[in-house]
């Protein structure tokens, strides 16, 4: 299997070696870009990036307007950048199509880790048939999770639900990614019902429900709680 690309775009050389060697220590290849004309040109020119990791501050044209530029012809996923922690421009990244949004300084090894759970969810990298989180393991296969090694009964999109947050733990989720994962696209409900499904599945899950972190005005996290 050919290695996969992502496009790193960072106007500073020293953030973009950074990330390029840790991506490179997990057999990616890796295509570089100092502003956002150069990113663009590059998406266009190179088929088949797998992932696009995008800083927000750019010269020529900043993350913001290259992401408007490929969400026009692509979904490519897509973490953006950003030296700035603002709320508004988090939900921002969202509504634009970003599939991740990290702030600096960031650790390169929870980055990388974040790239490969997104590829993993949009079935680029190959999934595991069972996973597992802070006690908690799902084997997809037999349909069955278990909790500190007690088998837990769930709905269908109950262990949807959970298999898909425990897949992407750290990640930020809006609830409108939410719905159209995991009850796809063309569910036309209303966003509360995943309230209600994590109401469910935190209460069947006991203490470890307080691993699904509410994230208020747009969705959640799943996060492993450190001792």
């Amino acid at each position: 299997m050919d290695k996969l690309k992502i496009l790193v775009v960072d106007d500073e050389s020293r953030m973009r070696k950074l990330v390029k060697d840790f991506l490179v220590k997990r057999d990616f290849d890796v295509l570089e870009a100092e502003n956002g004309e150069e990113a663009v040109e590059i998406f266009y020119q190179q088929k088949e990036i797998a992932l696009i990791i995008l800083d927000v501050m750019m010269p020529k044209m900043d993350g913001w307007q290259v992401c408007r530029e490929i969400r026009r012809d692509s979904k490519v996923p897509i973490i953006m950048l950003t030296a700035k922690s603002d709320e508004r421009d988090e939900l921002l990244g969202f509504e634009l199509g970003v599939d991740e949004y990290i702030s600096k300084p960031f650790s390169p090894k929870i980055l990388v880790a974040r790239v490969e759970a997104i590829l993993r969810r949009a079935n680029i990298l190959n999934k595991e048939e069972v996973i597992q989180a802070g006690g908690i393991e799902v084997n997809k296969a037999a349909h069955q999770v278990t909790i500190d090694g007690n088998d837990v009964e769930l709905s269908y999109k109950e262990f949807e639900l959970l298999t898909y947050f425990i897949e992407n733990q750290g990640i930020a989720l809006s609830r409108e990614k939410i719905l159209n994962s995991v009850w796809n696209y063309d569910y036309f409900g209303d966003a509360r019902t995943i309230d209600t499904h994590v109401k469910k599945l935190r209460s069947k899950m006991g203490e470890k429900g307080d691993y699904i972190k509410t994230i208020w005005g747009m969705g959640y996290k799943f996060e492993v709680d450190k001792k």
